[in-house]
């Protein structure tokens, strides 16, 4: 059970389904929690907005769905790596930007954490390569002109 740093109930009507509170937690690895949870026995269920902070600098930013990433979010590794876009249980789904540390970028959709299907690689040189994406493969780019 994390630590229960701050807490702020939130408003429970009459025939409210679970009451959404709003706190920030520590937890036993030193993890930190801010933002909107639900109690169920005795433990937090992250849902909502908050924010995630892991002892080794990561964050993730966005909407939490029974104590998961699910929804709109915003994932930062230690390493400089970065994901903007949709979640769901804890996975890249959806449409997204994935930019490493080095600059270099993809947008298009994801499937479970993989590159898969219509999207576009932005190299170090800012150069885009767009097209379809399976995983690591992806066959049959084509170079983007971009006219200045």
């Amino acid at each position: 059970m994390p630590e229960n740093v701050e807490e702020k109930k939130g408003k429970k009507g009459e025939d409210a389904g679970p009451v959404i509170m709003n706190g920030m937690f520590v937890f036993p690895n030193g993890d930190k929690y801010e933002g909107e949870y639900m109690q169920q026995d005795g433990s937090i269920i992250r849902t909502g907005q908050g924010r995630h902070v892991t002892t080794d600098g990561s964050v993730y930013e966005g909407e939490w769905s029974e104590d998961k990433m699910s929804g709109q979010g915003m994932l930062t590794h230690h390493s400089g790596a970065k994901y903007t876009g949709e979640f769901v249980n804890n996975q890249f789904q959806g449409r997204g930007v994935y930019t490493w540390p080095n600059g270099s970028s993809y947008e298009g959709d994801f499937v479970e954490n993989k590159l898969e299907g219509t999207g576009n690689f932005t190299d170090t040189d800012q150069q885009i390569w767009t097209g379809q994406f399976r995983y690591k493969a992806a066959p049959g780019l084509h170079f983007q002109l971009r006219l200045e």
